[in-house]
């Protein structure tokens, strides 16, 4: 068998199996999650890419199979490599849900848009890195905050946020 057929039987086979890691990829995603450089889509990628140029580079050059082989696997490490950081990377960190929980308004400052009155609901605007939450809120101690204070969300119970007037730890000094 021809070096050239080793690599086009193998640059098939990694294509089908790039095609597989396309649709069920999540399932094998947690195989690297304790090492940090070792990801399957890299691997495979590599792979891929050394079949291919290899590939190309028996089929159109007269060197021999081991200097193909060399060029093969630099530049195949290089196109990976750049796979890797310009696109896998900004990929995971893009992957951020745009979704929250109740639990993750507690903490949070709002502004009040509607005052609370005592023994009353009024609404509260709270500013997330998703855009504008706007959700009922009740006094924490059943006080009375009026329109346009900040305040803290103490807690959410049944969509409803608990709040208190926000006092800065540090005021600015004019």
């Amino acid at each position: 068998m021809a070096i050239e057929q080793v690599y086009l039987y193998s640059l098939i086979i990694l294509a089908i199996c790039m095609v597989l890691f396309l649709f069920f990829g999540d399932v094998v995603d947690g195989i690297g999650e304790g090492i940090p450089y070792f990801n399957p889509a890299v691997i495979l990628s590599f792979l891929t890419f050394f079949a291919a140029v290899g590939f190309i580079f028996e089929s159109l050059t007269a060197f021999s199979s081991i200097i193909n082989m060399a060029i093969a696997v630099i530049i195949s490490t290089v196109l990976s490599v750049l796979l890797y950081f310009f696109i896998l990377l900004p990929l995971k960190s893009a992957e951020v849900s745009m979704a929250y929980t109740d639990e993750s308004l507690a903490g949070q400052i709002g502004k009040v848009i509607v005052p609370i009155p005592i023994d009353g609901f009024g609404e509260v605007v709270i500013e997330t890195v998703n855009g504008l939450i706007s959700k009922r809120a009740v006094g924490f101690d059943n006080e009375e905050v009026e329109y346009d204070k900040k305040v803290l969300i103490v807690e959410v119970r049944e969509g409803t946020v608990y709040v208190r007037e926000y006092e800065p730890m540090f005021s600015k000094i004019d």
